[in-house]
């Protein structure tokens, strides 16, 4: 009979569950790391929620783990490189909390419109300053979304019943999914420009870091209100004091922090600055939720190898597994490259697979591409839950098998159409196993993707590559390896250069400003 352990204070009927799965269970909380690594060698499965840190000392103790279960959304606590290396699948519960988080976000609208927390204080301080506190009506305004996935599908629900006008900056929602969630869909300066309030619903990335920096701060509207119930992070805090402080912004409400748990803030005591300690999950019946999930899932795992939710391993047969692992790597790496050089709104993408990679299940293989194209957005998604968070955002996947054995034993080709057209990548397996780029938006380019990348588009003229080689040497960049392809001579032509270094944005803005240079990004595999 299985064994699991719940190291931290869950609902109960997390252990129910388990009991009523046929898993055998324990509640031992509040164990020191050392006491921890004492205990862990005995059990099958490890159910956390944010206190229990599942380090690598604790995983190579835990030599008969096969799964961490982490009831709610982030999984910080967790070594998941460590764990993968272990064999020891991480599962989370990504969706447990959506309606809370989502109702804290409109709870501190309100508190914002009508400087709920500042009345309340005057007024038990016997002042009944009624003059004092002027607020404003929800209704007729106009909600800037940035992020319009599950949670901020429903914060726009509940928007739209309040009567406010919803527009959404997302660059997955799709023109057809933002008339089905009532939602106008809008570009990021648009929204900037037009919001009333602005409510943050996406996860930190390299792309969303300080997406309301100082810059696009004072592209808001005069008296914008914003909430940030998502990530810290998302916001350059001292850009967001100085807004309060000159008036620019008329209100901020945090629930989350870049440095957490946030014991002081130099925010805190600034007018119209409403806070709360990371509350967006902290209602009775979202913890109820995500206890009774991660239990159903591990119990799955351990009694019938059933994998949801899993941050490190896809839904996979144990027969398929070993066929189709090196062609995940493959399709990953794929989608990981068309998300991060396809710019502009997705509106549709194409899995094509032919030769060899025809006579497997393609499943796995499309999760693969769309956790790594949509990984470039999202710090949860995983092969299990993209398909679905792509079809919640209304991106159109279609997959193609072609039995035909065209220049390659096995291909598998990422077409996605944007606003700027189609692009496509195609890659190949050498011997059965590496991972190879071999097409690139046309041009034919053979190269791998793996670490620190620079990607350049430039005009194909003598002289080039020495003033980049240069330009790099003296930034202090060395060059791993460097993979060319063009469309013809003295056209248009493709660089690839993996570098052991990572690319600064300084670096990639003095590239582009090489002569012959037309675009330079740097990518990370």
């Amino acid at each position: 009979m299985p064994k699991v352990l719940i190291s931290d204070k869950m609902d109960p009927k997390a252990a129910q569950i388990f009991r009523e799965r046929g898993v055998e269970v324990d509640e031992i909380t509040g164990k020191t790391p050392e006491e921890l690594k004492a205990i862990i060698g005995q059990y099958d499965g490890l159910a956390i929620r944010s206190s229990t840190k599942v380090t690598k000392e604790i995983l190579d103790a835990a030599t008969n783990l096969k799964v961490v279960g982490r009831a709610g959304i982030g999984v910080d606590n967790v070594d998941i490189p460590a764990a993968s290396a272990r064999g020891v699948v991480v599962m989370n519960t990504p969706f447990g909390n959506s309606i809370t988080t989502a109702e804290h976000a409109i709870a501190l609208m309100f508190a914002l419109a009508r400087q709920l927390p500042e009345a309340d204080a005057s007024t038990q301080a016997g002042k009944w300053e009624k003059n004092r506190f002027m607020g404003v009506e929800l209704t007729a305004k106009t909600l800037g979304l940035i992020g319009a996935g599950n949670i901020g599908s429903i914060v726009a629900d509940r928007a739209r019943g309040l009567k406010m006008k919803v527009v959404a900056f997302d660059p997955f929602l799709t023109p057809e999914r933002a008339i089905e969630m009532g939602v106008e869909k809008v570009d990021l300066d648009t929204l900037l420009a037009r919001a009333d309030f602005i409510t943050l619903h996406t996860p930190l990335t390299d792309q969303t870091r300080n997406i309301l920096s100082a810059e696009n701060l004072a592209k808001t509207k005069k008296g914008v209100r914003i909430i940030n119930c998502a990530r810290g992070g998302l916001i350059d805090e001292a850009a967001l004091k100085a807004g309060l402080d000159s008036g620019h912004i008329g209100g901020a409400a945090l629930d989350v922090f870049v440095t957490e748990p946030a014991k002081e803030s130099p925010l805190f005591g600034t007018p119209n600055f409403v806070s709360t300690p990371h509350l967006g999950a902290s209602t009775t019946e979202a913890q109820v939720n995500v206890a009774i999930q991660v239990a159903e899932q591990m119990a799955d795992f351990l009694v019938s190898g059933g994998v949801t939710n899993a941050l490190n391993m896809p839904s996979l047969s144990a027969e398929e597994a070993p066929k189709l692992k090196p062609y995940m790597a493959l399709a990953e790496k794929l989608g990981s490259l068309v998300g991060q050089l396809a710019h502009g709104a997705l509106t549709s993408i194409s899995i094509e697979v032919e030769g060899a990679a025809a006579e497997l299940n393609q499943k796995p293989i499309t999760g693969a591409v769309l956790a790594g194209l949509m990984r470039v957005h999202s710090d949860t998604v995983n092969m299990v839950n993209a398909p679905f968070l792509a079809k919640e955002r209304g991106l159109e996947v279609r997959e193609v098998r072609n039995e035909r054995e065209g220049d390659y034993h096995t291909l598998v080709r990422v077409t996605v159409r944007t606003e700027a057209g189609d692009r496509s990548v195609a890659g190949t397996l050498f011997g059965n196993q590496a991972p190879r780029l071999v097409e690139l938006f046309g041009i034919k380019v053979e190269a791998d993707l793996a670490g620190h990348m620079l990607y350049i588009v430039n005009e194909d003229a003598p002289g080039f590559i020495g003033r980049l080689g240069t330009t790099l040497g003296e930034a202090g960049v060395n060059i791993g390896t460097f993979h060319l392809g063009r469309r013809n001579a003295g056209g248009e032509a493709i660089l690839l250069l993996s570098v052991d270094e990572p690319v600064t944005p300084e670096l990639a803005a003095q590239v582009r400003a090489l002569p012959g240079v037309r675009t330079a990004m740097a990518l990370a595999f």
